[in-house]
């Protein structure tokens, strides 16, 4: 019984292995001109359904909190898309004198590029008790505009945004791995693999404690709840925005189930070191907001 729940919690993750495992089987199923289309119905409608989804999903009376917070929101969008991209590039430097495959590396450079996820980043800084009011994608607001108009009906039937975003994901998963295993000159060896696995959990960790360390220096202006949202949104990387955008940028491109590898590696990591890392920094968050509570001058 408790089998069945913690599968039923992580249908996702069971779901991106059958998916590589059914494209593994079948894969001239989900090739270009196979019976999928996928050079249609993922290329143009499952892709404009994730970023139709996700702006939909958000919540547009939240917004306005989010904006007020302009330096914790300047600092998660700067380290997010100019130092966590640069660095990665600077490392990636060295790491192309060493044997691992090239393309995986090229799809480490990529996820650095990725914008951060709403679902996981709210999800972990809500249950530690952080500011999760920040977590906003700039490229998203035009679809709060259109939630703003329907908010009263989707409040009252409460669509299932995440799962449909999570199914359609799969088929671009499914898809995009089809076109890898139909390709014979294609051959990924588990050494670069294991390396690259070891890689993204160093640079999440890393930089988890680089952000913890930053914004917790007595001059840095940030709440213990500023400090819970800047660890988890600047350090995560969003997959559902991520796999659409990589389809897009490496249309057609023969490697490109090897450039989405890391992304699908780092997506699993971050959300289980988050969630073990959880109870660790909601205690130095509570210890911290109680220091805070008793220095107070009382009148």
């Amino acid at each position: 019984m408790r089998l069945l729940e913690r599968m039923r919690k992580e249908w996702f993750m069971i779901g991106i292995v059958l998916a590589i495992a059914g494209a593994k089987l079948e894969p001239s199923i989900g090739v270009n001109g196979g019976p999928l289309k996928p050079e249609i119905t993922v290329s143009y409608i499952a892709v404009a359904t994730i970023f139709f989804n996700s702006g939909l999903s958000l919540k547009t009376e939240e917004l306005t909190s989010a904006l007020v917070h302009i330096k914790l929101h300047l600092f998660i969008q700067i380290f997010t898309l100019a130092f966590f991209p640069a660095t990665i590039w600077l490392f990636l430097q060295l790491l192309s004198i060493t044997p691992i495959n090239e393309w995986l590396l090229k799809g480490l450079q990529t996820v650095g590029c990725m914008p951060p996820p709403v679902s996981s980043a709210v999800i972990l800084t809500k249950a530690v008790g952080g500011n999760e009011g920040i977590v906003v994608t700039p490229l998203l607001l035009l679809l709060f505009i259109v939630r703003r108009y329907i908010k009263d009906w989707l409040e009252r039937k409460k669509p299932p945004f995440g799962a449909v975003s999570s199914c359609v994901l799969l088929t671009i998963i499914y898809t995009t791995f089809c076109d890898t295993f139909s390709n014979p000159n294609i051959d990924l060896d588990k050494f670069s693999l294991l390396l690259v696995l070891f890689i993204i959990f160093s640079i999440q960790l890393s930089f988890m404690l680089l952000t913890f360390l930053f914004s917790t220096r007595n001059n840095s202006g940030f709440t213990p709840a500023d400090t819970v949202a800047i660890i988890f949104c600047s350090t995560h990387k969003s997959l559902t925005l991520g796999i659409p955008m990589l389809k897009i940028v490496f249309a057609g491109h023969e490697h490109l189930s090897l450039i989405s590898v890391p992304l699908l590696i780092y997506h699993p990591v971050q959300i289980l070191l988050g969630s073990v890392l959880v109870p660790t920094i909601k205690s130095w968050m509570v210890s911290r907001q109680k220091g805070v509570k008793l220095t107070r001058p009382t009148v």
